[in-house]
């Protein structure tokens, strides 16, 4: 148990591009009394993202100097890593992603969440089987994503890739576009939908989307701090973030 004055149940180090502007407001969002959140910034330009090359330069980017910023961060002692970027977490399918997480895991001597396996978990959580998915990515990514489902044993029946021109750009998404792309992608062959990509915004719009469309909304940034709080052993239950904090 920490020591810390405010964070006496838990510190999390989390980690996320210095471009990302969504991934910190939502996780401050999910704390719990106990519990705090302690950012580090992977230096990362807003680089302009026009084809699957300027894509690929970009993950590259954010794998070039994120042990740096997880270094930064264990220097506060934390008790447990969350990695506030995803397309790193997804990229060669489930077991090099896992390979990857265990690598890091290692390097810095914490046990470690990422928004792909906690997608993962909460899909499993809701018995959904055939997913649509939607990204900020371009159809690189969107591949490896597609993958990285299809290894965990879902069929992804429907794949929306937003190809956001810029790291920045993807958190000037509107809600009104991603409700026009649910209802677009929406049909009887989807048991639940996933969002990925911690820097589109749409944690509280799946919260009012599952309960318009009587199906499972799984948003990246809430089932990653969920799936942390659950490692850690933290079972507080609450309202007006959705049931997986609410029941699960």
């Amino acid at each position: 148990m920490s020591k810390d004055a405010r964070g006496w149940r838990c510190k999390f180090a989390v980690v996320a591009p210095s471009t990302n502007t969504i991934v910190q407001p939502d996780m401050d969002d999910f704390r719990v009394t106990g519990v705090t959140n302690h950012f580090g910034r992977i230096f990362v330009p807003n680089m302009h993202v026009g084809n699957d090359k300027e894509f690929v330069a970009l993950v590259e980017a954010i794998g070039a100097t994120l042990y740096d910023a997880v270094d930064r961060c264990v220097t506060s002692e934390p008790d447990y890593l969350i990695m506030g970027m995803s397309a790193l977490m997804f990229w060669d399918g489930r077991a090099a992603s896992e390979k990857r997480m265990q690598e890091l895991s290692d390097h810095c001597g914490l046990k470690v969440s990422a928004g792909s396996f906690a997608c993962e978990a909460a899909l499993n959580l809701s018995g959904a089987q055939r997913i649509a998915v939607i990204s900020p990515y371009f159809p690189i990514s969107d591949k490896n994503v597609t993958l990285f489902f299809q290894d965990c044993g879902f069929d992804v029946v429907r794949f929306r890739g937003l190809k956001c021109s810029s790291p920045v750009a993807i958190a000037q998404v509107q809600e009104d576009e991603l409700r026009a792309h649910v209802a677009e992608m929406d049909g009887d062959d989807v048991d639940a939908f996933v969002q990925v990509g911690t820097n589109l915004s749409m944690c509280a719009l799946c919260v009012e989307l599952e309960r318009e469309y009587a199906k499972p909304f799984v948003a990246i940034n809430a089932a990653t701090y969920w799936h942390a709080l659950r490692a850690m052993e933290i079972t507080d239950q609450f309202g007006g973030h959705g049931p997986l904090f609410e029941k699960h």
